[in-house]
């Protein structure tokens, strides 16, 4: 059922004038409507504008992006990052250039639609992946094999243990990895998943990611060696594209003490969660990041009846499964997480 409101959904929505907790979404760190974060924002807006849509080639040129592009590879652990307008167009960047290299692309399972290119298709099984790597591998076709996933794919396949990969001729192969719904909210200091596979030693590891659900901005960006990225800016797309907005590159980089802050608040909240709740096996969790993911559409009705919202839809398109998805965030309070624990618990899975 979609829901239509005219604020920004925080820890409460509207529904025909009735206040429902809200536990959905990917606003990880209640950052978009926290008013202090809000006022960094509309301070740099004053200063750079509220759009900014030169090529970042032009020979006017603003020094933040370079600053904010430069602090956001240190916390990854990256050589080098670039930033975009959008994680879709991040992904769709990376996507369409190893293409247009002539690369085999190879598709891990739950894989988001920002790196498909055209009639492109999941494996449906790790083994299946497995099997189709090492038919090309020893093949004729001597085109460099690409594989694409989500750190994050909610089915527990990927992160935190990434066991699908370790079981791949990784050191053939080049990694591209969308980490959306892992930057900003895990990894040391919010840096995602970068380090933790680049220890896996593919033979190139290129990240990507939007900055909206982890950092509250609209932007994406893309983490890997500085001489790959240096190729990647030379692109007609990367110069011919509008970049992200400078004001929100400024206060990524003042926001510091409020994402440590948000992220303290967070696992709090997560850890309390947890504690509290009856393990179900038909609940899926993964250690570290705070959604729950289920298929179980009694159980979003349940929800509902007692004031409570979740992620219930299907994504991306109509002909796909209907994605259902409890979020705790870091705008919820005890007595939020207390209700939903209560429903929970209380809740007949059979």
């Amino acid at each position: 059922m979609a829901i239509q409101i005219d604020s920004f959904p925080g820890r409460e929505v509207y529904v025909k004038g009735n206040p429902y907790l809200y536990f959905g979404g990917t606003s990880y760190l209640g950052l978009q409507d926290l008013p202090e974060f809000q006022e960094l924002f509309i301070k740099h807006i004053r200063n750079y504008g509220t759009n900014y849509g030169a090529s970042r080639k032009s020979n006017v040129q603003f020094s933040v992006f370079d600053e904010a592009e430069r602090h956001l590879a240190r916390l990854a652990g990256s050589e080098s990052c670039i930033t975009l307008s959008s994680g879709y167009l991040a992904g769709q960047f990376l996507s369409g250039f190893m293409q247009a290299q002539k690369h085999k692309l190879f598709y891990v399972p739950h894989t988001h639609s920002a790196l498909f290119r055209k009639a492109s298709k999941s494996y449906v099984t790790y083994a299946s992946l497995n099997f189709a790597l090492e038919s090309h591998l020893k093949s004729t076709n001597k085109a460099t094999p690409v594989l694409f996933l989500d750190s994050i794919d909610f089915s527990g396949g990927n992160f935190p243990d990434f066991q699908g990969l370790k079981n791949l001729p990784l050191g053939k192969l080049i990694l591209v990895v969308d980490d959306s719904h892992g930057i900003g909210i895990l990894g040391s200091n919010g840096g995602g998943v970068y380090q933790t596979l680049n220890r896996l030693g593919a033979k190139k590891l290129f990240v990507c990611c939007s900055l909206g659900k982890g950092f509250g901005l609209q932007a994406g960006a893309i983490f890997g060696k500085k001489e790959d990225l240096e190729v990647l800016k030379k692109s007609p797309l990367y110069g011919g594209s509008s970049p992200a907005s400078p004001a929100a590159m400024a206060t990524l980089l003042k926001a510091d003490t409020i994402y440590e802050d948000r992220r303290n608040k967070l696992q709090e909240n997560l850890a309390f969660f947890l504690q509290h709740l009856v393990r179900n096996k038909k609940l899926r969790y993964m250690e570290g990041h705070p959604t729950i993911s289920f298929q179980n559409l009694a159980l979003v009705d349940y929800l509902f009846e007692n004031k409570i919202i979740v992620t219930d839809f299907k994504y991306p398109n109509e002909d796909s499964e209907t994605m259902s998805r409890i979020v705790i965030s870091a705008n919820h309070t005890k007595d939020d997480l207390k209700k939903l624990i209560q429903l929970l618990n209380s809740f007949d899975y059979e």
